[in-house]
Formats: structure tokens, sequence, C-alpha cells
């Protein structure tokens, strides 16, 4: 839980498949940068995987971890980066997927509306919705 002018806040990190379905799902408080949840989240990625995150995610760290365990990272560069990194505009367009999924994710009352103030029931909670997304797209694909 963070703390902010308007209370407690919480973020949602969410790693996600070609399907748009949950992989691994973290929190974090609501005044930590973006990039202090990846490390774990990037762990599980298979070697050949593209990585594909939004501007928030452009970090030498990240960058360099993506190549360590072969992934490709296709992270738009900041404004302000020195650098020049590889980028697909037409690859990007598939991170819309992780937008789909919080969409998905927030037609559940009790996480839209964060009526768990313990993190760990709120990570629950978003962990059994995740459960019910995965169930959907089995249910559809019959």
């Amino acid at each position: 839980m963070g703390r902010s002018r308007g209370g407690l806040t919480t973020k949602i990190h969410a790693l996600v498949d070609a399907e748009g379905r949950p992989i691994r799902i973290a929190l974090t408080p609501g005044q930590a940068h973006d990039t202090t949840a990846a490390e774990d989240l990037l762990a599980d990625l298979k070697p050949g995987a593209t990585l594909l995150a939004d501007k928030a995610y452009d970090s030498n760290a990240i960058r360099q971890q993506a190549a360590d365990q072969e992934v490709w990272a296709n992270i738009p560069p900041k404004s302000n980066r020195k650098g020049s990194f590889v980028f697909s505009a037409f690859l990007y367009r598939y991170r819309n997927l992780v937008e789909r999924f919080f969409n998905k994710l927030k037609q559940f009352r009790g996480i839209a509306t964060r009526y768990d103030k313990n993190p760990d029931n709120f990570l629950a909670s978003i962990k059994l919705a995740s459960a019910r997304i995965w169930i959907r797209s089995y249910e559809s694909a019959a």
C-alpha cells in the first residue's frame, strides 16, 4: 500500500501471454516506479520470447536482463534517452493485450473499487479474477 495526497494507492503489474492471459502478477505501492516490479515479472521469460512494454519500463537494467535471458525487448525509448535501440512499431501494437487484460480485470467490482485494504487479500482477489479470465478463454475455444 502506498501513500499519496489522494490516499492509499497500489499499482498492479502484469505479464500476459500472446492470448492476453495473465502469467505473473505483482503489486507495488502507488508511488513506486514501474521498474521495481519488472525483475520478478521477467524472471520466467523463455529464450526467444518478445517483451512488449511501455516507456515506463525503458531502463538499462530491464534491457540487460532481457538480453541475459535471450529475450528481445521491444520497448519504445524514453524521450530523454541518449542511445537508440531497435524498436518495431508494428509489434508494439500487440501490447494492447495487456490493456485488454486490465479492462477484463476491472470488470470485477471488488477489484475496480478496491474493497480490500490488505494488500495480500487484494492480490488474492486479483489472482482469483485472473483464474476466471483463464477459464473464460478456454470456454470460448470449444
